[in-house]
């Protein structure tokens, strides 16, 4: 077994896409805000960068919270700059089916936390750059791998504020290798009612903060339809909201109080979340009209903005080209999950998202990723980044 690892961690050192991915999952990266007792991104980072320094990028490592670790690493070259990213945080393993840390490798696919989302991907970049700085013509690169990606986004806006600077990027999110130049975004929105508490033998002294929050909920299906009505983006389709979770009351015999709706509103590419709360502000407006002792408010929590790139950009067209050189079907899509992408392209920084795996298999029981893909992604990075090349 130590021989294998060994070995390993000399063909990663070499650009091997494959090897490369089984050492990044075999480190544990699991986002510390998702499970308790999450190691973070430094070890990971620490590994990415020691390689990206032996292949001559100038390469540094910025903590960003404690035990939180980017890693940027440049490389001077001709042509606009090629930024290449992927995130090193993974959600949490419970309930895995495979060895979540052994990378083991079963036929063609590599198995473990991470592996599709997204060590693959980034096993992919790294192959790659390593490859553009070895030999032959190269567009100054910036290779960015960042920390939680899975939570908050901490490290892309980090990157982001620390002023990085690139002409266009590939996130290599998995996407089966399909090009994805635009994603929905969201809004999460916290609904609160207050009511009056009393015994549930005194209906004349309390006011149900459960019903009134109900009431509301029902309501939004009116926007709901709406929302389904409006024309569908060519990508992505339709913009949607639902319940997360509701919280309130405390007892059968009580009348609750308080209760609270937790909302989420996935939004397209140009909706301001301003938009969206005065919409759900106004479906409470009209509840309050025709019910006069509900009491509610509405507090955004989070918002993320839908993005997209044109698919006739030089940055989608050269992708389909690069894929379709080593015969990859060119194939354009829609991201309906937030990503990272969206802070590089509200920075300025034109991004798609193109990468290894299935997104099925992210977060899965028994998460695993095609070493196939793997290669072909390495191969399509290097030959779309030569043709930056002027």
């Amino acid at each position: 077994m130590h021989t294998t690892i060994e070995s390993d961690l000399v063909r990663a050192g070499h650009g091997d896409p494959v090897a490369l991915t089984q050492c990044l999952v075999r480190i544990p990266s699991v986002n510390p805000t998702l499970a308790a007792g999450g190691s973070g991104e430094r070890a990971i980072a620490e590994r990415c960068a020691a390689w990206l320094d032996s292949w001559d990028f100038t390469t540094r490592l910025d903590e960003i919270a404690p035990g939180r670790c980017n890693v940027v690493a440049t490389r001077p070259g001709v042509g606009p700059t090629l930024l290449l990213n992927g995130h090193l945080d993974t959600v949490g393993v419970e309930g895995m089916t495979v060895s979540p840390f052994g990378a083991e490798l079963r036929g063609d696919r590599i198995y473990g936390r991470g592996a599709c989302d997204m060590k693959g991907g980034v096993a992919s970049l790294l192959a790659a750059a390593r490859r553009l700085a070895r030999s032959g013509p190269a567009p100054p690169l910036v290779v960015a791998l960042t920390a939680d990606e899975e939570h908050a986004s901490l490290g892309m806006e980090a990157l982001v504020r620390s002023g990085i600077r690139a002409d266009l990027a590939v996130v290599c999110e998995p996407t089966g290798l399909a090009v994805m130049p635009t994603h929905k975004g969201f809004v999460w929105v916290r609904a609160s009612f207050r009511g009056r508490a009393a015994h549930g033998s005194r209906p004349e002294l309390g006011v149900d903060a459960i019903r009134h929050a109900a009431l509301y909920l029902s309501a939004l299906d009116t926007l709901q339809r709406e929302l389904s009505a409006r024309p569908a983006h060519e990508l992505l389709g339709r913009a949607s909201l639902h319940a997360g979770t509701i919280r309130g009351g405390t007892a059968e015999s009580v009348y609750p109080e308080r209760c609270e709706l937790l909302l989420e509103r996935r939004t397209l590419p140009g909706e301001a979340p301003q938009g969206v709360m005065a919409e759900l502000g106004a479906v409470l407006a009209g509840l309050e009209e025709r019910e006069t002792e509900v009491d509610g408010t509405l507090e955004m929590t989070l918002e993320r903005p839908g993005t997209e790139v044109s698919v006739d950009s030089p940055l989608v067209r050269g992708l389909l080209d690069a894929g379709a050189a080593h015969g990859v079907k060119p194939v354009v899509k829609g991201m309906t999950a937030w990503v990272d992408a969206a802070l590089l392209n509200e920075a300025g920084i034109p991004a798609v998202c193109y990468g290894p795996g299935d997104i099925a298999q992210a977060h899965s029981a028994d998460e695993w990723i095609g070493v196939d893909q793997i290669g072909l992604c390495a191969n399509v990075l290097e030959t779309f980044s030569r043709s930056l090349v002027s």
